[in-house]
């Protein structure tokens, strides 16, 4: 079968781990969507904040896993999203962190990156795997033709500043529940921010069909 960069495919977009040649295409994108970010986020916007932020998300250390977005179309980068604080044991949970850039604001693309990072991230682990092994990696090799095995997570967390209307659409469509306020719980933007707290689990997840909203190819 062709090589293909991507983890996952959907219809518009597609998933690939972060890469150190990303560098100058997503912090040009930073740059042009400041306007749209702040204060709500602050994506590294220079090649120096951006190397360890890439090697962060991609390093495989089970605690982080960190996707690109991409138009299938032309391979541009609409957005991220990542995972992060992931806890294992009885609690198989993650934190999101996601954006969209400028260009692709408004077009659903993002959302439909969110789709397949749900359904990837819920897959489960592949046998005999221990926690580590499903972190994407950019480490150069080929990656496999259909879609790899998952996170193996229970539930994803997104915490969300309450006046950030658009990120509380985006996860309330996608089947997200508020679950309550956490007062003082980001240090963001030069002060301790109050986040609401909306999660997901598997289980509700999969009540959209399998390979979410729009389906993992």
């Amino acid at each position: 079968m062709p090589f293909s960069p991507y983890l996952v495919e959907g219809d518009r977009v597609a998933l690939r781990p972060f890469r150190a040649a990303d560098g100058p295409e997503f912090t040009a994108r930073v740059r042009e969507s400041r306007g749209l970010h702040h204060p709500w986020l602050s994506p590294p916007d220079t090649l120096e904040a951006y190397e360890p932020y890439a090697a962060r998300l991609s390093g495989g250390d089970g605690a982080r896993a960190g996707f690109l977005v991409c138009e299938r179309a032309t391979g541009a980068i609409a957005g991220f999203v990542n995972v992060n604080n992931i806890v294992r044991g009885a609690f198989q949970c993650g934190a999101l962190g996601y954006g969209a850039f400028a260009h692709a604001a408004g077009r659903g693309l993002l959302g439909e990156g969110l789709d397949l990072v749900l359904a990837h991230a819920f897959a489960p682990l592949p046998a005999g795997a221990d926690d580590r092994a499903a972190a994407p990696t950019a480490a150069g090799a080929p990656a496999a033709p259909t879609a790899p095995a998952g996170l193996g997570l229970h539930r994803l967390e997104a915490n969300v500043q309450p006046g950030n209307t658009a990120s509380i659409g985006l996860v309330r469509s996608r089947g997200f529940r508020l679950e309550g306020l956490s007062p003082d719980f980001l240090f963001v933007d030069g002060a301790w921010r109050d986040h609401e707290r909306w999660a997901i689990t598997a289980e509700a997840a999969g009540a959209s069909g399998p390979g979410g909203r729009n389906g993992a190819r």
